[in-house]
């Protein structure tokens, strides 16, 4: 069997700016807050972290600062993807030398891959690197929905873990399950499915929440975990205003906003990404004052 990377919560974390450049101070007090709020796992440059608009070299120094302030605190998950499978197996292998704990790679976006173009693509990467990789899967960024097949034959590598699944296709978990077994794991993409996915198997969340309400989404995810579904569902329901409202425009622009708001200064998102309409930004102060 296959050792989950982690369960629970892992937080897909902001990467703060300041002055146009990484605030890796802040970076890592984020963190901190992560880890004293119980959470068991974070995702560094990642879509939340901005990772398309992030050089290289602040990948890397975000992962090495951050994996030698955690320690064995937390788990740090790298996101290396690219559309480019020489670029993810070089990212990957840097971010496996600083010491990261697992990574994170999208599918390839832009190019759309064929079944056996993705198929190549993870076992290329998973074939570069000696820690775990985990398939992201988020069709409305990448245009790939990665099929049930594909997943069948990456399960098989035994540095390939498990998907951060990520598409309103709540069903699609009974069919991964189904075809991969419990070898690979399945982890929700979205904040308004986890307790679903749970129900159905999956192992927890990386989530965009738990950036702005760590605690309260550990509870209700690890309410699923233990089966005690109507705090669990409850939970959903409670926060599903303020999930909503943290997608109210393109990630990570709301949380950013949100983070703002709640007292830790991020800065911005860089250009392409701009800053959260009056309209949106009014909606989500409120819901974070109640």
């Amino acid at each position: 069997m296959k050792k989950p990377v982690f369960t629970g919560v892992c937080t897909a974390l902001v990467t703060p700016f300041w002055a146009g450049e990484v605030n890796y101070p802040l970076a890592e007090l984020l963190l901190q807050r992560q880890i004293d709020a119980g959470i068991s796992a974070v995702v560094l440059a990642g879509t939340t972290g901005e990772a398309p608009t992030l050089s290289d070299e602040e990948k890397i120094t975000l992962f090495a600062r951050c994996k030698a302030y955690a320690g064995n605190a937390c788990t740090i998950i790298a996101g290396t993807g690219s559309n480019s499978t020489a670029h993810a197996i070089e990212l990957s292998r840097a971010a496996e030398a600083v010491g990261v704990d697992a990574l994170l790679v999208v599918s390839p976006y832009y190019n759309k891959a064929t079944p056996e173009g993705l198929i190549a693509h993870y076992l290329s990467v998973a074939e570069a690197v000696n820690i775990p990789v985990i398939v992201y899967n988020v069709p409305s960024r990448t245009c790939t929905d990665i099929p049930v097949s594909v997943y069948q034959r990456l399960s098989l590598h035994p540095n390939i873990v498990g998907v951060k699944e990520a598409t309103t296709d709540i069903t699609k978990i009974t069919a991964i399950r189904t075809a991969c077994g419990d070898d690979f794991v399945i982890w929700s993409g979205n904040d308004d499915q986890i307790v679903p996915c749970t129900a159905l198997g999956g192992k927890g969340v990386i989530s965009v929440l738990s950036n702005v309400y760590p605690e309260a989404t550990k509870k209700m995810t690890d309410s699923a975990i233990w089966g005690d579904f109507e705090t669990a569902s409850a939970m959903q329901c409670k926060l599903h205003p303020i999930i909503k409202a943290l997608f109210s425009e393109v990630n990570p622009i709301p949380v950013k906003a949100a983070m703002e708001i709640l007292g830790y200064d991020c800065g911005g998102c860089r250009l392409p990404l701009c800053d959260l309409s009056g309209e949106h930004r009014a909606l989500l102060k409120s819901l974070l004052k109640t």
